[in-house]
């Protein structure tokens, strides 16, 4: 990969550390969450490093695996009387300040298009709005939780939108990698997050961003 600029690594690793330690706090159990999303981190960075997920033409695609542990734990949080216990113990409060950290995750992918690393119909200038999330955080945050000016269907339909937001940064990031069932970004293939740091981005970030607004959706309908 191109060399990149120091501040390009600091502000994601940053971000990184910032997003599991929000995240980790808003649960019950914040030491062993944390515990577990640094070995999980350790792990894909460790494969990353390595040049594991540069083998674009293998089959199957390596670079769905990224997000297999993410979505089988998800699953089975929401399909378990203990996960479920979990979740409802978690603050959705702290879930909901957490997303800004979707504002300096699009300004990396902004700079990684910058240095021909990373699609740039995948930054703001191209399909990807994820910053309106991280933008808009605050103000409901505030507005929603500080003041309690905001009733639960605002609430409802912010999570609602936002998760749709990352669910569409997500599929165009999976279809934009080399591999043999990509389908845009020939010209700019999608291959920053295939290393060192970067890989955190689909391993971590993205899962703990779709976790937590399904876990205030939950949260929010049942009142």
């Amino acid at each position: 990969m191109a060399t990149l600029p120091i501040y390009v690594y600091a502000v994601f690793i940053i971000t990184f550390l910032i997003t599991i330690i929000a995240f980790s706090r808003a649960t019950p159990k914040p030491r062993l969450v944390l515990m577990l999303l640094l070995i999980w981190a350790g792990v894909q960075c460790s494969l990353g490093f390595s040049g594991f997920y540069l083998q674009f033409h293998s089959t199957p695609p390596r670079f769905p695996i990224l997000l297999i542990a993410p979505t089988i734990a998800i699953i089975l949080l929401f399909a378990t009387k203990k996960g479920l216990h979990f979740i409802d113990g978690m603050n959705i409060n702290t879930l909901c300040i957490m997303h800004t950290i979707r504002i300096p995750v699009e300004l990396v992918l902004y700079w990684l298009a910058l240095h021909k690393t990373f699609p740039q119909l995948m930054t703001f200038e191209g399909r990807n709005w994820d910053i309106i999330s991280g933008l808009t955080a605050p103000l409901i945050y505030y507005w929603g939780f500080v003041k309690n000016k905001l009733n639960k269907q605002i609430l409802v339909g912010w999570n609602i939108l936002c998760l749709g937001l990352v669910l569409n940064v997500m599929i165009n990031g999976i279809l934009s990698v080399p591999s043999p069932i990509q389908k845009f970004a020939f010209e700019q293939p999608n291959i920053a997050v295939l290393y060192f740091p970067f890989v955190l981005l689909p391993a971590v970030i993205v899962p703990v961003v779709i976790f937590a607004h399904l876990v205030s959706l939950r949260k929010l309908l049942k009142g």
